[in-house]
């Protein structure tokens, strides 16, 4: 460095306004485990992880024999539904109050192949919650082995507009969530 330059200390990622520590392991050393940093940067208490489970179907196989790759983006759709069900969440009536998550990012990656009539797992998991949006993660699995891995970004909308607004409380409210909920939305 050059002389008289100013030293700068490293600066730990910061969740409003506190510093977020990393998870440490043997040695004091940070843990790579980047769940753990998400959860914490998204400030979300606890997981909240919904399992649903899909019989592929026939009209769902390729011409290779195996789950067609665009297949699992509708997968996905039915996760984030019954990972809003089981939160005590309504899609159906966010729409009615007139706002609506839409799909502004997904990225799937695929490790093995699904078939038909295999009984698939899928886990939906809620990764991030910002103000204006978030973001699920999924796997699919087979008899524990995962299939695809993949995530999804939603941005909240007002569905007269289709301009970005603020999260319903409710979802909001996940963040200090430990787990799913039985009240019902008031959106």
């Amino acid at each position: 460095s050059e002389p008289g330059a100013r030293h700068r200390p490293h600066k730990r990622p910061r969740v409003r306004g506190r510093p977020v520590r990393p998870a440490l392991r043997h040695g004091g050393r940070p843990r790579r485990d980047e769940r753990l940093r998400r959860e914490a940067q998204a400030g979300v208490r606890g997981k909240i992880v919904n399992e649903t489970k899909i019989r592929v179907r026939y009209a769902e196989i390729d011409a290779q024999g195996h789950v067609n790759n665009a297949t699992y983006l509708s997968y996905f759709e039915v996760g984030r539904v019954e990972w809003l069900r089981a939160t005590g969440q309504s899609y159906r009536e966010m729409e009615k109050r007139g706002r609506g998550l839409v799909v502004v990012e997904a990225l799937l990656h695929y490790l093995r192949p699904a078939y038909f009539d295999d009984e698939l797992t899928l886990r939906t998991e809620l990764a991030d919650l910002g103000k204006a949006s978030l973001r699920f993660e999924y796997e699919v699995l087979r008899d524990e082995n995962v299939l695809v891995k993949g995530h999804t970004r939603h941005a909240c909308v007002d569905l007269t507009t289709g301009k970005p607004v603020r999260m319903p409380v409710e979802l909001l409210e996940l963040r200090t969530c430990q787990g799913p909920t039985d009240s019902r939305p008031s959106w």
